[in-house]
């Protein structure tokens, strides 16, 4: 991934954060079938290994896991949506002309070793923690054991675990921090008065991440 100074992010516990808030992320591999790529949800143990191991699994008719046993490292590619950010939005723009449209996004990537992993017991601890994070604050959270024990069994019999004990993280913040102080303003403002989800999130980051030229 190009990483240009001003966006580039290392700080590990904010790369986890995103990762835990965009846990679909997408699995490419380049083994004997060539090139793969699938979004799985991904749940991140921030506290093991070095830089933290991902899990997740996928369905059994995927030929993808059977790619994992021939190659040596994996990429698994976390992001944000991504807005779109008009030069309109630049007060530079009435000063010099000199701008051009770009998009403004966030993402982590996570290389290592993976394996495949068909306990059944991993499996079920793993769908476990999964779910309980993704339900946690619902009125009512779903779990496992609300459906059928043999159902479940068989939605298990169809699916096989995949890790990643990540060696190497990669974060972009890309959110204007080589801007001047007044076009990132405009931005912001511009991204607030697009008022979807996607651009009021942005615009926070922009406001946080702050000036780095």
């Amino acid at each position: 991934m190009y990483l240009p100074r001003p966006h580039r992010v290392e700080d590990r516990a904010l790369q986890h954060d995103f990762i835990r808030a965009n846990p679909l992320g997408l699995l490419v591999t380049n083994g004997p079938g060539g090139l793969i790529a699938n979004p799985l949800p991904f749940h991140l143990d921030a506290k093991a290994g070095d830089a933290g191991v991902l899990c997740a699994h996928m369905a059994r008719a995927n030929p993808q896991w059977r790619e994992i046993g021939a190659i040596k490292e994996a990429l698994i590619v976390f992001q944000n949506p991504g807005v779109y950010v008009t030069p309109s939005w630049y007060p530079s723009k009435r000063e010099t002309h000199e701008v051009v449209p770009t998009w403004n996004y966030v993402c982590v990537q996570a290389r290592g070793p993976m394996r495949v992993i068909e306990d059944r017991t991993w499996l079920h601890a793993r769908i476990d923690e999964m779910t309980a994070a993704r339900e946690a604050g619902r009125a009512a959270p779903w779990s496992p054991s609300d459906a059928p024990a043999d159902f479940i069994e068989r939605m298990i019999d169809a699916v096989v675990g995949v890790e990643m004990t990540i060696e190497r993280l990669d974060g972009k913040w890309k959110t204007s921090q080589n801007r001047s102080r007044a076009d990132r303003e405009g931005v912001v403002e511009g991204l607030r008065a697009d008022g979807d989800a996607a651009a009021l999130h942005m615009a926070d980051l922009v406001q946080r991440t702050g000036e780095t030229r």
